[in-house]
């Protein structure tokens, strides 16, 4: 027996109301297109060896020595030619992808984002400020140049 309706009522179609949950789904996440902040001109290379390399990654038993975690030594003067241009061990993505921040695996590490493999760097902690890994992130923008 057919379902009785009110005169005038009509039954919203599913797809219409899919479509108004996944919009409200949605929340504040920005846009493909959204641009992004201006990036910073003084993200460097040096400034990124000094102040992220150096004091957190390049340690005895950690990315610096004889035998570097994953094969990749992060000390001054060797890092630059083990990150740019060079395909991570637990990736298929690139260490560091000149221009490309999605696509380089280090600031996923360092961002603990569900797309690593393994732990979030620096293992234990403590991580990387929000500062700091923009200041990665600007100089991957600016196209990883080795300055």
């Amino acid at each position: 027996m057919p379902e009785a309706k009110a005169p005038g009522f009509r039954r919203p179609a599913v797809p219409v109301l899919l479509l108004a949950l996944a919009a409200a789904a949605c929340g504040t996440q920005k846009s493909p297109t959204e641009p992004l902040a201006p990036v910073d001109p003084t993200a460097t290379f040096t400034r990124v060896q000094m102040e992220v390399f150096t004091p957190s990654c390049a340690l005895s038993g950690c990315h610096a020595g004889g035998s570097p975690q994953a094969g990749m030594d992060l000390s001054a003067g060797r890092s630059y030619g083990q990150i740019v241009g060079v395909k991570a061990t637990e990736s298929t993505r690139l260490r560091i992808a000149p221009a490309d921040v999605a696509g380089s695996y280090l600031l996923s590490k360092v961002a603990g984002d569900a797309t690593i493999t393994g732990s979030r760097m620096p293992l234990g902690g403590p991580y990387l400020s929000d500062a700091t890994q923009k200041l990665l992130a600007d100089w991957v923008r600016r196209g990883a140049p080795n300055d």
